[in-house]
C-alpha cells in the first residue's frame, strides 16, 4: 500500500488514518482502494470491536482531490466514479456490523463531510467544521449526503445546508444534530479513544444488530419495523452477551461482555 491510509489496533479498537496531510486529505484514487481495503478488514476482524475514522494534520478530509480527475472535464463520468469510488466505501460503514466513530478533527468537505455522516457517530473537535462543498463547483451532493444529512438535521435544514454549502462550524454542528459530542481540541484523541474502548468494550454483536435495525426502520412501515424488530432480538436473544447481561444483572456486577 502507498500509506494513504494508516491503521492500527489497539484494547478492540482500529483507528483508520487518513493520510495525506498536504492535500489535507483528499481523496485520490489509491486512498479510495485503500480506504475500502482496511475499512472491510476491520469488519472481518473479531479482534476490533469498535473502529475510528480519522485524518492525519489539520484536517479530516477535505473531499475529492480535484488535481486526481481527468484533465478534460467533458471525458470525466463522475457517475462511475461515485459508484466505484464512493459508494463501497459507505456501504462498509453502514454495513459493518461493529460502531464507526468519525473523529473530526478540523474540516470535513464534500465527499469527506459525506464520510464522516456515514459513520454510526461523530465526535469533533472545537476546530471542526463541516462543508457541504458540492454546490460551490456546480454538483450535487454524493456519497450518501443526500441520505443523511436529512436523517440527521432534518429535511427544511439540509436543503439549506446542501444549496448554500455554508461552512458550519462545531457548536453548531453540534445543536443541530450533525455532530454527538464537542471537545476542545487537544482532547480529541484521548476523548474518542475513552468513547471508542467504551463500545469495544460492549455487546458488540448486539450493536451490529442495532445498526441493521434502525437503517431498516428508516425506510420502512411501522409494522414491517416492528416485525425487523422481533427478528433482530430473536438473534440478540441467542448471543452469549445477552447471557452474561442477565447473569450480570442477577449478581449485581458490571457485564463482561465478549462480543459474541
Amino acid at each position: 500500500m502507498a500509506n494513504t491510509v494508516v491503521y492500527s489496533k489497539e484494547s478492540g479498537v482500529g483507528v483508520v488514518t487518513l493520510n495525506r496531510p498536504q492535500v489535507y486529505n483528499a481523496f485520490d484514487q489509491v486512498m479510495n482502494r485503500e480506504l475500502l481495503t482496511i475499512l472491510r478488514e476491520a469488519g472481518k476482524d473479531e479482534a476490533v470491536r469498535a473502529v475510528v475514522i480519522t485524518g492525519a494534520g489539520k484536517a479530516f478530509c477535505s473531499g475529492q482531490d480535484l488535481n486526481d480527475r481527468d484533465p478534460n472535464i467533458d471525458r470525466m463520468a463522475l457517475g462511475d466514479s461515485v459508484r466505484e469510488r464512493y459508494n463501497p466505501v459507505v456501504q462498509a460503514i453502514t454495513e459493518m456490523e461493529k460502531p464507526v466513530i468519525a473523529s473530526v478533527n478540523g474540516v470535513a468537505a464534500g465527499a469527506g463531510c459525506s464520510l464522516a455522516l456515514a459513520c454510526d457517530l461523530r465526535i469533533i473537535s472545537d476546530r471542526a467544521k463541516f462543508v457541504e462543498a458540492f454546490v460551490r463547483i456546480g454538483l450535487v451532493p454524493d456519497s450518501g449526503s443526500s441520505y443523511f444529512l436529512p436523517r440527521l438535521v432534518g429535511f427544511g435544514r439540509a436543503m439549506d445546508l446542501a444549496l448554500s454549502g455554508r461552512d458550519i462550524e462545531a457548536e453548531e454542528a453540534v445543536q443541530i444534530g450533525l455532530a454527538n459530542r464537542l471537545v476542545a481540541h487537544d482532547r480529541l484523541e484521548e476523548e474518542t479513544r475513552n468513547w471508542a474502548q467504551q463500545l469495544a468494550q460492549g455487546p458488540t454483536k448486539t450493536m451490529g444488530l442495532i445498526k441493521r435495525s434502525l437503517y431498516q426502520a428508516v425506510d420502512s412501515r411501522l409494522a414491517d419495523a416492528l416485525e425487523y424488530e422481533a427478528q433482530m432480538q430473536e438473534i440478540a436473544g441467542k448471543t452469549a452477551d445477552f447471557r452474561e447481561g442477565v447473569q450480570a444483572f442477577v449478581e449485581k456486577r458490571f457485564p463482561r461482555f465478549s462480543g459474541k
